[in-house]
């Protein structure tokens, strides 16, 4: 599925569904995390393994025993790794990096990238026989301009979870936002509604969420034209959007680079430069 789309949320109910239920849910973002690391965060390692292992650690594989491993965005992993991970999946155990010992593998594993992995595998940059292992049982998940009837209840569960993190009585979406919200194609998917949302949520006042309270939407079917906005709808600096998203977060910096789409230590730049 395309991203953003809740891959990683299907494969949790699927834990959650499963006799593995009481089990560990272990998810690994195989894009995210740097290439020298991603072997030992997957397998673990031994002390003295490399530069820097003071001691051993665990690994991903051993974290999710009796449970669920999600391994996201699969197809990004490089060649040797994918070579070790069949392996594993093959014959069921696994070595830490820097040992010997075979150590069983004994949990169930989910991959999702948002890739195409068939033309993934006919560029070889997806191993063949690692591609038709993994297609075990392949399941598609539609983005959301293809379930737009999904739109209502996963706004309606969006507010009720800002509501409480935020302390709002948010109720409802002007007409003209849920207008807007059911025709507008959602390239990010969930995850650009969950945002849009969330942003809303840091300026407004009252009850009901107006356009004003949206952030620009890409597209055709962005917000209407500049007379439906009006000064309030965003802060006029860069400086006030930082505060407004501190005073949300109740001063949580970690919180307010999520919700400013920074990481925290761009915040941290940011913030020394006006002096907050």
């Amino acid at each position: 599925g395309e991203s953003g789309t809740g891959k990683e949320l299907f494969a949790r109910a699927i834990h959650h569904q499963s006799p593995r239920r009481e089990g560990p849910f272990v998810a690994v973002n195989c894009a995210a995390l740097a290439e020298t690391l991603l072997e030992s965060e997957l397998f673990g390692h031994e002390k003295a393994a490399f530069t820097g292992a003071v001691a051993s650690k665990v690994g991903r594989f051993e974290l999710a025993k009796g449970g669920t491993l999600f391994l996201d965005e699969i197809g990004e992993l490089r060649p040797d790794l994918q070579v070790k991970l069949l392996r594993v999946l093959e014959q069921r155990v696994f070595e830490r990096v820097g040992g010997t010992r075979l150590i069983p593998m004994e949990a169930r594993i989910i991959s999702a990238t948002n890739l195409g992995l068939t033309l993934a595998r006919r560029e070889g940059r997806v191993r063949e026989d690692l591609y038709y292992r993994l297609r075990t049982v392949p399941l598609i998940l539609p983005p959301l301009r293809r379930r737009r009837e999904d739109i209502p209840l996963l706004v309606s569960h969006f507010m009720e979870r800002f509501n409480r993190s935020y302390g709002r009585e948010v109720r409802m979406l002007d007409p003209k936002v849920m207008k807007l919200f059911m025709t507008y194609d959602w390239p990010g998917n969930v995850r650009e509604l969950e945002r849009t949302l969330e942003y809303a949520f840091v300026f407004v006042k009252g009850p009901v969420i107006f356009l004003k309270h949206l952030p620009p939407l890409e597209g055709e079917a962005g917000p209407a034209g500049p007379g439906d906005q009006t000064p309030a709808a965003a802060p006029d600096s860069e400086e006030a959007a930082i505060r407004q998203a501190l005073t949300a977060c109740r001063g949580n910096r970690g919180q307010a680079a999520a919700l400013l789409g920074l990481s925290r230590t761009s915040l941290w730049r940011k913030m020394k430069q006006l002096g907050l």
